[in-house]
C-alpha cells in the first residue's frame, strides 16, 4: 500500500518560519554604539596626540583622560536626556489622566472616532471604546498608546541609560589604551586592536540591520581608521607649529 505523505497546512508552516529581527535593537544597539563611540573618539584623540611626537606617557595619560571624560560626559548626557524625556511624558500622562477623570464620555467618543477612522464599523468602534474605557488605568494606557505613541508601563530609566552609556563607552575607549597598559611601547598595537574592535562592533551592528556583517564591519573600520589618520596628521601639523 502506498503511503501518502501530507504536507503541513500552509498557515502552520508560515507560523513556524515567520520570525523578525528586533527592530528596536533592545539593549544591543545602544551598547554597541556606545562602545563604538568610545573606540573612535579615544583612538582619534590618542593618535592626534601621538602625531605631535609626544612621549608615550603623554599618549597613555591622554587616553585615560579621554576615557574618563568621555564616559562621564556620556552618562551625564544620557541621564539628563532620558530624565527630561520621561518628565515630559509623565506630564502629558497627567494631562490625559485629568481629561479622563473630568470628561470620560468625551474621551470615550474620541477613542471611538479614532477606531472608526481606522476602518472599524461605527457601532463596533463605540462598543470597543466603551469596554476599554470601563477601567480608568486601562483607558489611560490605551489613550497614551493611541494619542502619544507611548507605553506608560515601559518608560525608559535615566539611571539605566546613564550606567549603560558609561559602561559601553568606557569599554570601547579602553581598547586603544590597553596595549600600553600591558607593556606596549609603540602606537601600532593600540591602533590594530582598536581597528579590530571597530570591525567587531560594525559586525555586531549587522544583527539589528539588514546589512551583511562583513559590510558593516568594514564600513566602521574604514570610518574609524579615517578619523584616526586625519587626527594623526593634524596632530603632527599642530605639534610642528607649536614646537
Amino acid at each position: 500500500m502506498a503511503i501518502i505523505e501530507t504536507e503541513a497546512p500552509l498557515h502552520e508552516a508560515h507560523r513556524d518560519n515567520h520570525t523578525h529581527r528586533d527592530v528596536n535593537g533592545g539593549w544591543l544597539r545602544p551598547a554597541v554604539f556606545g562602545a563604538m563611540d568610545g573606540l573612535v573618539s579615544n583612538l582619534a584623540l590618542m593618535t592626534g596626540v601621538a602625531g605631535g611626537a609626544v612621549s608615550q606617557q603623554t599618549v597613555v595619560l591622554t587616553g585615560m583622560a579621554g576615557l574618563a571624560a568621555g564616559a562621564f560626559s556620556m552618562a551625564a548626557g544620557e541621564y539628563t536626556s532620558v530624565a527630561s524625556q520621561r518628565e515630559l511624558v509623565e506630564a502629558e500622562l497627567d494631562v490625559e489622566r485629568r481629561e479622563l477623570r473630568k470628561h470620560p464620555k468625551d474621551e470615550e467618543a474620541e477613542l471611538a472616532a479614532l477606531y472608526e477612522a481606522r476602518g472599524v464599523e461605527p457601532h463596533l468602534a463605540r462598543e470597543v471604546a466603551r469596554q476599554l474605557s470601563s477601567d480608568p488605568e486601562q483607558a489611560l494606557e490605551i489613550h497614551a498608546r493611541e494619542e502619544l505613541g507611548i507605553d506608560p508601563s515601559d518608560l525608559p530609566s535615566p539611571t539605566v541609560a546613564a550606567v549603560s552609556s558609561f559602561g559601553s563607552f568606557a569599554l570601547g575607549a579602553l581598547l586603544p589604551v590597553l596595549p600600553f597598559l600591558l607593556g606596549a611601547d609603540a602606537l601600532w598595537p593600540a591602533v590594530l586592536l582598536a581597528l579590530a574592535g571597530l570591525f567587531l562592533c560594525g559586525a555586531v551592528v549587522a544583527k539589528v540591520t539588514a546589512r551583511s556583517w562583513w559590510y558593516s564591519g568594514l564600513r566602521q573600520l574604514a570610518l574609524g581608521g579615517a578619523a584616526a589618520g586625519v587626527t594623526y596628521v593634524l596632530g603632527g601639523l599642530f605639534g610642528t607649529a607649536v614646537g
